[in-house]
């Protein structure tokens, strides 16, 4: 790019506001509360921190400490092992320490995003979710790190950080992946027809419908009933879609509402988690 440009990449801003955002959850907090467990099985605060610099960093293609000798048992692929490693390499530094190694590396991230030239992020290539524009690597980058803010924020009981571009990235992401919900783990047979209406400032309806052995999302005529039509509140929506909280209770509680096959709802709620 000429010198001095900045590209004007959406998801380089979206990835600011996100890590923003972070650093404000994390502020002035004391050592118990470092301490803390989160909604991610064995990972405290702190512990969430860590992982965004770690993924940070082998982006700047920077070291990764050595592998784990031991894998906790609640890793579960060679993914979360190398996520594991960098971590456990800070489990014994203080909390603000790590907080502050987090805005260093998230501001020299964003110095290089921006510094990118604007085809940059239309090139294909390697990301979690397979061979992707790197647009679509950093969209996901914005998805993980809100959904651990999330877990940062409500270990602390400071809620903050909705509405936003993370948020609107989240619930777009659950969205896209309700089909394969519907029709792959729920399995549902041709002709079945979900609704879901999702509350809130962001909320939206949308509908997904089998036909053929595949499933899709659609937008239901008007005056439609469908199989099931299940409502909750966007922050329902995307704590079911990442596996943050238990759809039995989520349901007992009257958080969702199932009107039409409650069967296949009860099935389609305890299906939706993709992102643990």
């Amino acid at each position: 790019m000429p010198e001095g440009t900045v590209n004007t990449e959406p998801v380089v801003d979206h990835l600011g506001e996100v890590w923003s955002s972070v650093v404000a959850a994390c502020s002035q907090v004391t050592p118990e509360e470092w301490a803390r467990m989160t909604a991610c099985p064995g990972w405290t605060v702190k512990d969430p921190v860590s992982h965004l610099i770690g993924v940070e960093k082998m982006l700047l293609e920077e070291p990764a400490p050595p592998e784990l000798s031991e894998v906790p048992d609640y890793v579960r692929n060679s993914f979360g092992a190398v996520n594991e490693a960098w971590v456990d390499a800070r489990r014994d530094r203080p909390g603000e320490e790590v907080l502050a190694e987090f805005a260093e590396t998230a501001a020299r991230r964003l110095e290089v995003l921006r510094s990118m030239p604007a085809d940059r992020f239309d090139m294909v290539g390697w990301s979690p979710v397979g061979q992707v524009p790197y647009r679509e690597f950093m969209d996901t980058r914005v998805l993980d790190c809100w959904a651990h803010e999330q877990d940062i924020r409500q270990a602390l009981t400071r809620p903050g950080g909705r509405n936003g571009a993370g948020e609107a990235t989240a619930l777009a992401r659950c969205e896209h992946t309700m089909p394969y919900v519907v029709g792959k783990r729920v399995a549902a047979s041709d002709g079945t027809s979900v609704r879901f209406r999702v509350e809130g400032p962001l909320g939206v309806v949308f509908g997904v419908v089998v036909e053929h052995g595949r499933a899709a999302s659609v937008a239901l005529p008007t005056g439609m009933v469908p199989s099931v039509t299940l409502e909750m509140d966007q922050e329902v929506f995307w704590r079911l879609s990442f596996g943050r909280v238990e759809p039995g209770a989520v349901i007992s509680s009257g958080r969702v509402a199932i009107t039409g096959d409650e069967d296949l709802g009860r099935r389609v709620i305890g299906s939706m988690s993709f992102m643990i």
